[in-house]
């Protein structure tokens, strides 16, 4: 079975993050939960209100972290889950996101990217330069910034990356990422 690296920190969005480590865990994989530091991360929820132009936050549950970032090494890995909510704004600037980021593209690992994810590849554009990717769409600014094309749709596969719009599109999500998985 394989073993993948979810990379996280606090105010990652619950769904994205306990969705993709359940399914891994259920199909028998290892899934191993990466932070800025090994502590316990508190979890947010995102969601409309009628009232409100943008969604709103609230706290979730809360989630231990495995390992800190310092103490991955990506060669141990068979994939990558990036999930969304407001964590990857943050992890984008620690300094080992990167290299860990880098290493599974350079490798062809399957890659799986959700909602505010692609925040991340702002601080590795070349690994999206000249790809198709979708996102939150708050986030195509930064999806073109980094040389990327954005694309309106729920879910995109290109080649070994998984790209999802939002939470309500994790089962299409997971699917693809495993079928890249199971390769």
């Amino acid at each position: 079975m394989a073993k993948v690296l979810i990379l996280t920190g606090d105010a990652v969005e619950a769904l994205e993050v306990f969705y993709p480590y359940y399914r891994l865990l259920e199909e028998g994989h290892e899934a191993v939960i990466a932070a800025p530091k090994k502590k316990r991360l508190q979890t947010v929820v995102h969601d409309f209100e009628e009232s409100m132009d943008t969604f709103t936050e609230k706290w979730a549950y809360g989630l231990d972290a495995h390992t800190a970032f310092a103490d991955v090494d990506p060669s141990e890995f068979d994939g990558l889950i990036i999930p969304g909510g407001r964590a990857p704004e943050y992890i984008r600037m620690e300094k080992e996101v990167p290299g860990i980021v880098k290493h599974f593209f350079e490798n062809n690992k399957p890659v799986g990217a959700i909602c505010h994810a692609t925040l991340v590849f702002s601080v590795v554009p070349e690994v999206v330069k000249g790809r198709k990717l979708t996102a939150f769409t708050n986030c195509r600014p930064e999806v073109e910034a980094a040389g990327a094309q954005f694309v309106e749709e729920n879910l995109h596969v290109e080649n070994n990356l998984v790209s999802g719009h939002a939470w309500p599109d994790l089962p299409g999500f997971m699917r693809e990422f495993l079928k890249l998985l199971s390769k």
